[in-house]
């Protein structure tokens, strides 16, 4: 027996059946959040672990795209991770601002077409889900991956925003966890949609009507560009 494979095993958790790995990874997700709130640089490692868990999870119960994602949330929190050391080793502090208006359209916009182009391949590969799976809970899982990306991007580059991607992520992540017998997930993901709004009240109240320079935000050849 391998010595991980108890994070496959369910646990009844108040009635529910939970996977150990589900239940550890958002244990570790919830922390995360709290850690971000308070701009440390240690909510990073822990995200990463948290994801392992949550990996572990979404396979067992077929979430391809679910999966996908927390592939892509370890790579972006390694990167997120060097930007906020190096951040915090040159201003003495984590240092957030709000993203410009036209870098906030380049973020809608990606959204948008990201869920679509990301759920078209999903749905033509029979990778979300099941083979067959309706189209809405393919979108779905596109929307919460693509939702993700951008979501760990903006957190990255310290963007006030990067709480309202995670509102988008949230709104349609618990639902589509309880439909997928996540149930702990689906309670985190309520639990969050709190925390998500404490954090937006916090960062806005750091920034004021502050905007990121280029340095904060796109990068400099890109953001110059949209700010024409």
């Amino acid at each position: 027996m391998h010595a991980f494979d108890w994070l496959n095993h369910q646990f009844s958790f108040f009635g529910l059946s939970v996977y150990w790995s589900d239940f550890i990874g958002n244990i570790f997700a919830l922390l995360t959040v709290v850690l971000a709130l308070r701009r440390l640089v240690i909510s990073w490692p822990v995200q990463i672990l948290g994801s392992v868990c949550l990996l572990v999870a979404s396979l067992n119960v077929h979430l391809t795209g679910n999966a996908g994602r927390q592939i892509i949330i370890i790579v972006a929190a390694s990167w997120g991770w060097a930007t906020w050391r190096r951040n915090k080793a040159n201003e003495g502090t984590v240092v957030v601002g709000w993203a410009s208006w036209p870098v906030r359209l380049v973020l809608v916009a990606a959204m948008i077409a990201g869920t679509g182009a990301l759920g078209a391949f999903l749905k033509a590969m029979n990778w979300s889900f099941y083979p067959g799976a309706p189209w809405w809970m393919v979108l779905c899982d596109a929307w919460i991956f693509t939702g993700t990306v951008i979501a760990m991007y903006t957190q990255a580059r310290r963007y006030v925003e990067f709480w309202f991607a995670w509102l988008a992520v949230d709104l349609v992540g618990v639902p589509l966890a309880v439909h997928s017998h996540l149930y702990f997930s689906g309670i985190v993901y309520g639990i969050f949609f709190f925390m998500v709004l404490a954090g937006i009240r916090d960062w806005a109240k750091r920034t004021g009507n502050q905007i990121a320079s280029p340095r904060n935000g796109l990068p400099e050849q890109l953001e110059g560009a949209l700010s024409g």
